[in-house]
């Protein structure tokens, strides 16, 4: 029995070698094409262990994964207005029919980029040059986006390509026509500036202008209502003194020669000259009588 087992374990090394030239496994992410010397004998696209022919057939995977083309530099385009802009875009596509892939780009995926690219590029370049600098710059993004992709799906089907999506990441100016544009920008904006602080201004001289005439007439019915309540208490005040008064004259006439003293001698250095019988002191000659003629 020991004598077979070298035969055995030949046997089963060369089993082993022609499964392992014979299977072979696709993986989900991938699709597998069988070339039967040189020719595309089968395509597989469901994952799983698979069989070929060992010396006559041999096998390629393709990524069946969504992929991403990214510019590496921004694209310069014109628009309908003849002003240059420039375009940083990237575009998502995978491989929809990997048979006709093959046979156009031979599996390429180097060539398909650039065809792509091209395809891209030529959408895109066409879309701006309908459309003005406001429209890219924001109104009509999304619809050239669909539009690019529309177009790039459309070419790509022939070479089994499959484009998921385009989209513009960024459209800027060059620097050379950034500073002339901020510069335009710059003096609009200071014009309307000027304009608002014009308005702002006369607004404030008409505001201003309306609160003094309201003060104005404010002040003066004040000063006239004060001037009429003023009016009526002197007149009160001298109805009442002259009431009070007609009741007493002799005690009226007291009353304003002591108002008289008050005024003339207010202080030590106050002098008055008038003759010594002079009616003025009647009441500091005789203050208990009443005066004397």
């Amino acid at each position: 029995m020991n004598r077979y087992l070298p035969f055995i374990g030949s046997g089963f090394m060369v089993a082993m070698i022609v499964a392992a030239m014979t299977l072979f496994t696709v993986d989900q992410r991938q699709y597998a094409i069988v070339f039967q010397l040189g020719e595309v004998k089968e395509v597989i696209r469901d994952p799983g262990l698979a069989f070929k022919w060992p010396m006559i057939q041999n096998v390629r995977f393709f990524d069946r994964r969504i992929l991403t083309l990214d510019t590496a530099e921004p694209e310069r385009f014109l628009t309908a207005e003849k002003k240059p802009v420039l375009v940083d875009s990237y575009v998502k596509w995978r491989i929809h029919d990997v048979k006709l892939y093959y046979i156009s780009v031979a599996g390429d995926e180097t060539v398909a980029k650039t065809r792509l690219a091209q395809t891209v590029n030529s959408g895109l370049r066409e879309e701006f040059g309908k459309r003005t600098v406001h429209d890219v710059v924001s109104g009509a993004r999304d619809k050239i986006m669909a539009d690019v992709q529309k177009k790039a799906d459309a070419d790509m089907r022939a070479i089994g390509v499959e484009v998921v999506d385009v989209r513009l990441k960024r459209v800027d100016y060059p620097t050379d026509v950034a500073e002339s544009v901020y510069r335009r920008m710059e003096t609009e904006r200071k014009r309307v500036a000027n304009e608002l602080r014009s308005e702002g201004a006369a607004q404030a001289e008409k505001i201003r202008a309306d609160a003094d005439r309201q003060r104005e007439v404010i002040v003066a019915e004040a000063y006239r209502d004060a001037q009429k309540i003023k009016g009526e208490g002197d007149a009160k005040a001298a109805s009442t003194y002259g009431q009070a008064f007609s009741l007493n004259p002799e005690f009226y006439s007291f009353y304003r020669s002591l108002e008289a003293y008050r005024s003339s001698f207010k202080t030590k250095n106050d002098v008055l000259v008038v003759e010594p019988n002079s009616d003025f002191f009647k009441y500091l000659k005789n203050p208990g009588k009443g005066g004397a003629k």
